[in-house]
């Protein structure tokens, strides 16, 4: 079950904190992509790593 969370006495919706930690994984899958050349595929890339952002931010709700 989602709660929220206590920041120094500030009380944070589960999402906040699902969303800051989805950035260095988003980073960090886009690092491996640049590296291995796929992203040269993508038409769109600010699109892409917009909807790249997004899976990563509902996985880990789902799963997290």
């Amino acid at each position: 079950m989602l709660t929220e969370f206590n920041f120094f006495g500030v009380f944070m919706a589960p999402i906040v904190v699902y969303a800051i930690a989805a950035l260095p994984v988003t980073m960090l899958i886009r690092f491996l992509l640049w590296w291995s050349g796929i992203m040269k595929w993508f038409w769109h890339l600010a699109l892409f790593e917009v909807a790249l952002y997004t899976c990563v931010l509902c996985l880990m709700i789902l799963y997290v």
